[in-house]
């Protein structure tokens, strides 16, 4: 004889619909890729320092690796910022403002990726383009930091320094 299923049964066994962690909102991801462009920003004001002190050729190698690493860390959280930016917005829409705008300036500063191109190998004639293209780098930069700090005055908790700290040895 077949057994009935209870209400309650077949309630348990319908998929729920969980809220979404923080993590997976557009606030969220707006945090998230703030903290991506603040590390590249930081990344690249390290390997120029290298650069400008001297420092061995394969410590600079290392830090342009680190700071590849996190343009694509950055390119990941513009990607998750896209897919949830069209959500409905709960009436604080000032963050969402300054999100979008960092938005713009992230993928402003990844289509300018900086370049490694030894100068040895530049022909005549494109030492101007070179120069126009570092121009246009530095300014996509700046427009990053710009967008970094309208972010951080609307959402001042998005760098987690008000959150507990968890350290992993």
């Amino acid at each position: 004889m077949p057994r009935k299923q209870t209400p309650t049964a077949r309630t348990n066994s319908a998929p729920r619909k969980q809220k979404p962690s923080f993590a997976e909102t557009p606030r969220g991801t707006a945090d998230r890729m703030f903290r991506a462009a603040t590390e590249c920003i930081r990344q690249r004001e390290r390997y120029a320092r290298l650069v400008a002190s001297g420092a061995h050729d394969l410590e600079q190698l290392a830090a342009l690796r680190v700071a590849q690493v996190c343009d694509e860390i950055l390119d990941e959280a513009v990607a998750a910022y896209e897919k949830l930016a069209g959500m409905a917005s709960t009436g604080d829409d000032e963050w969402r403002r300054q999100a979008n705008a960092l938005w713009h300036a992230a993928r402003e500063y990844r289509r300018r990726p900086a370049s490694a191109a030894p100068a040895a190998g530049i022909k005549s004639g494109s030492l101007q383009k070179l120069a126009l293209e570092y121009d246009l780098e530095a300014s996509a930069l700046l427009a990053l930091k710009l967008a970094l700090g309208g972010f951080r005055q609307i959402c001042p908790d998005c760098e987690l320094e008000s959150r507990p700290q968890t350290f992993v040895a």
